[in-house]
């Protein structure tokens, strides 16, 4: 089972990961992290293939995937 983890703390909500996750489990946060960001987060981390196109295209890298 794949596990995906992001440092909100540093994510600055630009959604690139959003955009990339083929199986759509990652959203925007309700909550507002330090930076003013809505960071992502994981909806549904069961549905996750480990497929790391979410760290893949984040350019700040902030996603870390555990296969």
């Amino acid at each position: 089972m794949a596990k995906i983890t992001i440092d909100a703390g540093r994510c600055k909500g630009c959604g690139l990961c959003i955009d990339a996750c083929p199986k759509k489990i990652l959203k925007a946060s309700d909550k507002i992290n330090a930076k003013g960001y809505h960071a992502v987060e994981c909806a549904e981390p069961e549905k996750c293939i480990g497929c790391a196109s979410c760290y893949m295209m984040c350019p700040d890298c902030v996603i870390t995937v555990e296969r």
